[in-house]
């Protein structure tokens, strides 16, 4: 599917069109309302970063990447609407997104043995396989994994993991996608 296919599934679940496994349950449905107000954040306010910019308009082959997500992921909230302004700067990149939880290619992408989202795969025009992102920042997963050992409220874990997206302002996942690309096309 396409981003705007992608976007379109918030409001088909937000309105009950949807209302398959995990979006039959509450806490999933508050999961897509608060993700969808801040995937629509990132689209007004996020910045691409010139860096980012440069290298992207610098590809000269065509490059398939594929966006794994599902509209319950917090940090997909946070990624997704970076990467897809980041593919949206050349016409050498197709975007496709792929639900994890609907015939994805997850199985294939396992972060530690998980189905961690968001995952991007970035293949070229043969299809073979350049590099994976994800699912988080490196900076990220290591204020997380060190969340873990710390004996405080989920709920204060979200909210430090929540800052550290608003103050890095997409930068890191910039930076970490130009990085991979750069040593492979």
């Amino acid at each position: 599917m396409d981003w705007d296919n992608y976007q379109q599934k918030f409001t088909e679940i937000l309105n009950g069109t949807i209302n398959d496994t995990p979006y039959d349950q509450k806490v999933y449905l508050e999961y897509v309302k608060l993700n969808q107000s801040r995937t629509k954040r990132w689209m007004k306010r996020s910045m691409i970063l010139e860096e980012t910019n440069s290298a992207i308009k610098n590809i000269t082959t065509p490059l398939n990447w594929i966006l794994i997500t599902e509209p319950w992921c917090g940090d997909a909230a946070h990624s997704t609407p970076i990467i897809y302004q980041i593919a949206e700067l050349s016409d050498m990149i197709n975007l496709e997104i792929q639900l994890r939880d609907s015939n994805s290619e997850i199985d294939r992408y396992l972060s530690d043995g998980n189905k961690s989202i968001p995952k991007l795969i970035v293949r070229n025009e043969n299809n073979l396989d350049l590099f994976t992102w994800g699912a988080r920042p490196e900076a990220c997963q290591k204020m997380v994994i060190e969340l873990k050992e710390k004996s405080m409220s989920s709920q204060d874990k979200t909210m430090r993991i929540q800052q550290w997206y608003n103050n890095d302002r997409g930068r890191s996942i910039q930076n970490e996608i130009i990085s991979l690309l750069k040593g492979c096309v």
